[in-house]
């Protein structure tokens, strides 16, 4: 069996299944996680969730902030962006199913056989993997039950910005929703900033990558995440990140994960969307 991860689809399901048919990808032996945002700005968001949802258990995805804000256009909270290019999920004929199965998906999963840990975004500084295994059971408790639509009302939002274990209520699981699904920089302290977008040496003076900040608790982990286009392909102090950009005419990128280090395969993609200081 072999254990692959690809970045971010964004809708983009031809360079994916290109991708699969270079490593001879076999749903009967082989596993695909799938690192979140399987929507929007693509040509082929509707197509992206029905293959990946075909795949069964040989797929496992977490949910991104592209997912979580699909949902909350499905249960009416918020109108499609201009850019955004889910609306042929919402004229399916099964969308219902869909968006049932997409709220179901995890925000973090853990393989302690594979030795890997898959979020979105990334993690604060200030979580191990304990603390976050338990936000994240918290966030899927109200994700799948009664009260998720005011959770996809209450997620917006930039505050609060830093860690404490007293977070409670909606508060507590907008700020556990961030880490998750939107987190790049912080401060040496923890404190998210959910400003600036660019890849290291552009961020103002103050912030690190998430996954830098000396004394990170879940330094000891070996992680697979997306989210960030303009950081690329990198392996750096066990975080592996494959958001390269599919969308925005770079590439997607699928990593083998049962290696003694990550093998990486790459497939260039069409140009969909021109870059905006939104990625």
């Amino acid at each position: 069996m072999a254990l692959y991860a690809v970045g971010d689809l964004q809708g983009c399901l031809d360079p994916l299944k290109q991708l699969l048919d270079r490593v001879r990808f076999d749903p009967a032996r082989d596993r695909l996680w799938l690192v979140g945002d399987l929507v929007n700005r693509g040509p082929d968001s509707l197509g992206c969730l029905r293959f990946v949802q075909s795949l069964g258990e040989a797929a496992v995805t977490v949910l991104g902030n592209h997912d979580l804000h699909l949902l909350a256009i499905h249960a009416g909270l918020h109108k499609p962006r201009r850019r955004d290019t889910v609306q042929p999920i919402l004229d399916s004929p099964d969308r219902e199913a869909l968006m049932d199965w997409l709220r179901r998906q995890p925000v973090l999963h853990h393989d302690a056989l594979a030795g890997w840990t898959m979020v979105h975004a990334g993690l604060p500084p200030q979580w191990d993997l304990a603390t976050a295994l338990a936000c994240a059971d918290e966030l899927h408790r109200v994700l799948r039950g009664p009260d998720y639509r005011t959770l996809l009302q209450r997620m917006y939002g930039d505050q609060p910005d830093r860690w404490d274990p007293a977070l409670s209520g909606w508060s507590r699981l907008r700020f556990i929703t961030n880490c998750f699904t939107r987190l790049r920089y912080c401060t040496r302290d923890g404190t998210l900033d959910m400003d600036h977008k660019g890849a290291p040496g552009t961020q103002p003076s103050g912030l690190l990558p998430w996954f830098q900040v000396p004394g990170r608790a879940s330094a000891d982990l070996k992680l697979v995440v997306g989210h960030w286009s303009t950081i690329g392909c990198r392996y750096e102090q066990q975080v592996l990140t494959l958001d390269t950009g599919c969308v925005w005419g770079g590439r997607m990128t699928l990593a083998r994960l049962d290696t003694p280090t990550p093998d990486i395969v790459q497939q260039a993609c069409r140009a969909h969307r021109t870059p905006s200081p939104i990625i």
